[in-house]
């Protein structure tokens, strides 16, 4: 019902099974808190029903977050182990959805040491960039503030929790201004890659937050803009088609051979990266 958007079917059924008798105390106190929340988020639905209840898109996103909070919680109530359970998955699972998903839980958990096991964890030499951001997502979402050392290979890059991107569009004007680029291009020459470099080119940016790399994307000029977004066209064009054009890529970009060696390693960045995380799960 919650998946139709039916809400005032929802909320009757729910005071139907409150009404019911024989059923153990911990599901009356969900099915009463899941009422209580129906109730507040979605008014009109409780008084007029559902024809009249269609979710307004500036409210959607909080209200997927308040079901988020309102499922974890509920799960939290079943089990007390629950936030130890999706640690040990997040600290022991290889990069997945499920691990991503475990740290998204975590936001809404209180208590339990979530934010000192993380912060201890996440400053490890074992952990995969892109789940150490999600990580760094995580502990800002549950209020930590204060910075943390990440190490990157053999570099320590220090990180502002309460400065982490939240969203895409948290992110400097630089790093929207490469995919720009590739926009401009892609819309003329590959209308379909510019779907496929947003994905790599966020997930990348998110990789490399904090690092002396992401430093100077941010600090750098226009030339170094068009290097990345050569490097992003070119990369994702060669895994579409399967050729490599490497001189007319750079020639959409204004890259010059004097411009070609930080190309060939912006390339290679996107090329490494891909190669060790599982961008398709």
């Amino acid at each position: 019902m919650l998946e139709s958007e039916r809400y005032g079917e929802a909320m009757e059924l729910l005071r139907f099974l409150l009404q019911c008798q024989g059923q153990e105390e911990r599901n009356y106190e969900e099915w009463r808190s899941l009422l209580e929340w129906l109730e507040t988020a979605f008014p009109y639905a409780s008084q007029n029903g559902d024809a009249e209840g269609a979710v307004h898109p500036e409210d959607e996103d909080l209200r997927e977050e308040d079901m988020a909070r309102l499922l974890a919680k509920s799960k939290m109530t079943e089990d007390a182990g629950y936030p130890q359970k999706l640690l040990q998955r997040i600290m022991n699972e290889p990069l997945s959805e499920a691990t991503i998903l475990a740290l998204e839980q975590l936001s809404y958990l209180e208590g339990g040491g979530v934010d000192e096991a993380l912060t201890a964890w996440l400053q490890g030499d074992n952990v995969h960039p892109l789940l150490q951001f999600r990580t760094l997502q995580t502990l800002r979402r549950r209020g930590i503030q204060g910075t943390v050392n990440l190490i990157r290979g053999h570099e320590t890059a220090i990180v502002e929790i309460e400065s982490v991107p939240l969203q895409t569009e948290d992110f400097p004007p630089q790093v929207s201004q490469v995919l720009e680029r590739v926009a401009e291009q892609a819309e003329v020459h590959e209308p379909t890659l510019y779907y496929f470099a947003q994905e790599l080119w966020g997930q990348f940016v998110m990789s490399i937050y904090g690092s002396e790399e992401y430093r100077k994307i941010l600090d750098g000029e226009d030339a170094l803009l068009d290097i990345w977004a050569g490097a992003l066209h070119q990369f994702v064009s060669e895994s579409l088609n399967g050729t490599r054009q490497e001189e007319e890529t750079r020639g959409m970009y204004g890259i010059t051979d004097g411009m070609r060696f930080q190309f060939e390693g912006a390339y290679r960045a996107l090329k490494g990266f891909v190669k060790t995380s599982l961008l398709d799960k």
